[in-house]
């Protein structure tokens, strides 16, 4: 099958062959059609496998199709939007549509926190057919009066069981209630939790439904392997493994900011290159760390579950899990990282005695069992005193008071009275960042996670 018997027209199938795609992905092959129908959609794949050609191509299509007549002002209006969790993401979506419109006379902008808005407004002044946004840079924009979204033909929600994990539901139905409410709409998830069907039953009109894989599913491209160590060996497993094997590029994930940081110096330490990535960085930091990584620069990338949905990097050969993560679902979407696109990849996790009830979820979770290897040299001590597992803290803002950390602008705090939720007066306390993006906290949420991570 081609891209171009799918339906699309010249102009996208060039771009799609100077972009080196050759055949669609099952998800593509199965979305593309149907989006060009005009219809709502209810998708799901596993995490690499094309989400982003498969609602981005067939969108760039309709809108290549006919013309919006100008806002009152004169302007071109703003026709699709698209939302992401994660600045990363967002970046990554905006460059692939914008390689998809190579050959149309559409054009994109992306929009998060983290860098100064007003090179975004100054955009927006321009003609702008699609925009690929984080929800609070967004909102900030609607708040600014610099965007108008009454006339957008087409929303998209992209990792949108990621923006419910991040608490981003409030700010999801504040940017509902701006748009027409004639429009399609396409929900497109790694996983489908029962919080993301309740959401697809609220925003989707009778939606066609795709899912190509069983929920939280691994992918066969991926090899994994579980390694059983004393949490205080980890970093010199970790040290062996890399230069052992003479890995050159390998991503390593951790649960916390500080422990990304200390990692990341320790490895430098031992001549192995590294350098981390998390919601603390500045943008400017965290897309230096991504670039170097990616051209070679460094060896390893250390980075919290921020990370975890918005780093796409092609044929990336190691993820490894240097601490399990609190909540099971993050370990489909950390090692989703490798064997994307068709590629085989190679997932590690270093295991310690206090991480055992971690990996019996995660291995309930995918319905696999995990057989424990040992390094020679680096094997458990036996007569080491048993820790007590690390407690999963939720955020404080589970029952209404909660930070939000965003990017690393101008800072304010103050405090947001809430109205009557759960019976009660929920207040919303938090130290935001006036660069608008983060993490949202102050509703209830499906699951804890720790409090160590919170900014997008």
């Amino acid at each position: 099958m081609s891209f171009a018997s799918l339906g699309l027209n010249e102009n996208l199938v060039q771009a799609i062959n100077e972009c080196g795609y050759t055949q669609p992905t099952p998800i593509q092959q199965q979305a593309i059609p149907l989006v060009l129908k005009g219809g709502d959609l209810l998708a799901g794949a596993q995490t690499g496998t094309g989400k982003t050609a498969g609602f981005g191509l067939p969108m760039l299509q309709r809108l290549s199709e006919t013309q919006a007549r100008p806002l009152a002002n004169g302007r071109a209006p703003v026709r699709a939007l698209v939302l992401t969790p994660t600045r990363e993401l967002a970046a990554q979506v905006e460059e692939n549509l914008r390689a998809y419109a190579k050959h149309t006379k559409l054009r994109t902008l992306v929009m998060f926190g983290g860098v100064s808005i007003n090179p975004q407004m100054k955009a927006l002044g321009r003609k702008v057919d699609v925009v690929v946004a984080t929800p609070g840079r967004l909102l900030d924009h609607v708040s600014q009066r610099s965007i108008d979204l009454s006339r957008i033909e087409m929303l998209v929600l992209d990792e949108a069981d990621r923006m419910l994990d991040m608490g981003f539901i409030r700010d999801i139905r504040r940017v509902l209630a701006l748009l027409p409410k004639q429009r399609q709409n396409l929900l497109f998830s790694a996983t489908f939790s029962d919080e993301i069907k309740a959401l697809a039953e609220d925003l989707l009109h009778k939606p066609e439904h795709i899912e190509v894989a069983r929920r939280n599913a691994t992918a066969e491209t991926i090899s994994q392997r579980f390694f059983e160590v004393d949490k205080g060996r980890k970093r010199a497993l970790l040290s062996y493994h890399i230069g052992h094997h003479n890995w050159r590029q390998v991503l390593v994930f951790t649960r916390t900011k500080h422990g990304a940081n200390r990692l990341a110096e320790q490895l430098g330490k031992d001549g192995l290159p590294a350098m981390a990535i998390h919601g603390n960085k500045s943008q400017g930091a965290r897309t230096k760390a991504l670039s170097e990584f990616k051209n070679g620069g460094i060896r390893v990338l250390v980075a919290t579950d921020i990370a975890a949905r918005g780093i796409d990097i092609s044929e990336l050969p190691h993820v490894v899990n240097y601490e399990l993560p609190h909540v099971a679902e993050d370990y489909v979407h950390r090692i989703g990282r490798t064997g994307r696109a068709g590629s085989n990849g190679e997932a590690l996790s270093l295991v310690s005695a206090d991480e055992k009830p971690l990996l019996k979820a995660i291995e309930k979770l995918i319905k696999q069992s995990a057989d424990l290897e040992q390094v020679a040299g680096f094997e458990p001590d036996p007569n080491a005193p048993k820790e007590a597992p690390e407690p999963a803290r939720g955020n404080r803002g589970r029952n209404g008071g909660g930070q939000r950390n965003g990017g690393n602008g101008g800072q304010r705090n103050g405090q947001r009275a809430g109205g009557n939720r759960s019976g009660g007066n929920a207040q919303r306390s938090g130290n935001r960042s006036g660069n608008g993006d983060g993490q949202r906290t102050g509703a209830p949420r499906r699951r804890s996670r720790p409090q160590a991570e919170h900014s997008s």
